[in-house]
Formats: structure tokens, C-alpha cells, sequence
């Protein structure tokens, strides 16, 4: 699998300084650059930290709305092989940090024995996870009412966005998060979550009782309309049955935007602190 010229600069960096390296795996409406802020908290730490595309992932969110046909038909398991190739070309076993579908993702790697410590952020339900609250189902049918997303990339609307991310924010925050954020995205990986359960095979399967997983950190967002409390805590329940640490965290009062709305330094502030205690920076 190739790397784009900066995942195999970050990849290098990494490799090169001999830091406890942190892999952060963005979720769909996203692009690696939403991390800048989590990336610089964490260098300041002591660590080094790489934020990896899904495949094809344009670089700017100008490039990504003028291309959207690039998202269309991206799925789970290849952007999670993407990331596991990433993790095991580091020459240390790196922390992840995943929000939303990167949430789901991370789960999957450190399945695979890939992470030091895992943080999942407001994780998309993996099979397995049953709960499916009314805010969920409503934030997903901009995706699910039409069957041809499956193949497309679908762009929200600013108010399909204020529901889904921005509920707990001012409608100038709201705005300035779309305008500066929010991009295309695949509608495949949302169909395979949907019909996770009707779905033997499905992608979105998480190992939850691998005998390597490592420690894992399960976040979830009080006033989450994409990804409810509900969902977030079952996933936290299935991964109980691992041996080894699972611990869970809620932030009261935010919604789905937390890791990059004006509330980013508090969950970030969570995941730096469980990714010291299981992956020192001074290890």
C-alpha cells in the first residue's frame, strides 16, 4: 500500500526520533488536517504524532469540495488496512486516537495488536453494538434515505450539520466549524454500520477480546446526536470482556463537533492523560 509524500514524511520523523508516536484517525465530514490543534498538544507532551489519511484524502478542505467524487466508495476495512500499514511501519507500536468512524477504526487496529493505547472517541457502532437511538438514525439519513449513497459521497447541509455535530454550539460557532471543517464524505462506511448486525461478515467487526489490545479508553459526548451516549457505552460494555484495561469517560454537555470546537482542549486534556499513563512520551 503507498503512502502520499506526507504520511511517508510524518512516517520517517517518527521513525527517525525515536518518540512514543500517537496515530490520530479522523472520521467521515473530516480531513488529518482537523487534528492540528490535538497534534501540537500532544508534540508539547513529548510525543511524536502522525495523522494519516483514508486513501485518496485530499490535502486542504478547498481541494476536498472541489473534488468530492474522490470519497465516493471508500469503506471500512481498506482505510483500516491503510492505518494498520501506517502503525507497522513504525518502528514503535504508536497510541491511537479515533474519533467518530476513526473511533471505530482505532478499535479495529488495536484488535490487530497494533496500539500501545487506544482512545476511541464517540466510536461509530462496530458489529455487535445494538443500541440505535432516534438522534443516531436521524443524523445518518442525509446518507441512509437514498440507497446510491452507498457510492457516493454525500456533503451535508449546514443545518443537517448543526443537528448531527454542532447541537450544543451558537449558530456563529456552528457556521465557522462548517466553513472551516466540514468536507464530503464516503457514504459506504454508515451503510455497513447500519446493517452491521444483519451482517455476518461485516467490515465494521472489532475484536473486542484480543489478547493484545493493550489498554482503551471509550469517550463519549453527553449531547452526541451522531453517536448518543447509548451507542458509545455499549461498545465500552463489549470491550469490558477484554483482559486487559477498559476504562470509559463522558464529557458532559457537548456534542459530536468536541474535537474541534471551541471545547477541543478538555477531551483532548482525556486522551493525552490515558495515552501517559499506558504509552509514556519518556518511555
Amino acid at each position: 500500500m503507498s503512502f502520499t509524500s506526507r504520511e511517508s514524511s510524518e512516517i520517517e520523523s517518527a521513525n527517525a526520533g525515536g518518540k512514543q508516536p500517537v496515530v490520530f484517525v479522523h472520521g467521515l465530514w473530516l480531513l488529518p488536517s482537523s487534528w492540528a490543534h490535538w497534534r501540537q498538544t500532544f508534540e508539547d507532551a513529548g510525543y511524536a504524532t502522525l495523522a494519516p489519511g483514508w486513501p485518496d484524502d485530499p490535502e486542504t478542505v478547498a481541494e476536498a469540495r472541489a473534488h468530492p467524487e474522490v470519497f465516493a466508495g471508500k469503506k471500512v476495512q481498506a482505510v483500516t488496512e491503510h492505518h494498520l500499514e501506517v502503525a507497522r511501519t513504525l518502528t514503535r507500536k504508536p497510541a491511537l486516537v479515533g474519533h467518530s468512524f476513526g473511533g471505530l477504526i482505532v478499535q479495529k487496529l488495536a484488535g490487530e495488536g497494533a496500539a500501545a493505547a487506544t482512545v476511541s472517541i464517540d466510536p461509530a457502532p462496530g458489529r455487535g453494538v445494538l443500541p440505535l437511538p432516534v438522534s443516531a438514525l436521524r443524523s445518518s439519513s442525509p446518507v441512509l434515505r437514498k440507497p446510491a449513497n452507498a457510492r457516493r459521497a454525500v456533503t451535508l447541509t449546514p443545518e443537517q450539520f448543526r443537528y448531527g455535530w454542532a447541537n450544543n454550539l451558537d449558530d456563529e460557532e456552528a457556521a465557522t466549524l462548517y466553513d472551516e471543517y466540514h468536507v464530503p464524505a464516503p457514504g459506504a462506511p454508515i451503510f455497513q454500520a447500519a446493517f452491521a448486525n444483519f451482517n455476518p461478515g461485516s467490515e465494521t467487526s472489532v475484536d473486542f477480546e484480543a489478547a493484545d489490545r493493550g489498554p482503551l479508553l471509550v469517550v463519549s459526548w453527553e449531547k452526541d446526536h451522531t453517536v448518543p451516549h447509548a451507542i458509545s457505552y455499549a461498545a465500552y460494555k463489549k470491550h469490558r470482556k477484554n483482559a486487559g484495561v477498559t476504562e470509559f469517560h463522558e464529557i458532559p454537555g457537548r456534542g459530536h463537533s468536541l474535537t474541534i470546537d471551541r471545547g477541543w482542549p478538555e477531551v483532548a486534556k482525556v486522551a493525552l492523560d490515558f495515552v501517559s499513563r499506558f504509552a509514556p512520551a519518556s518511555a
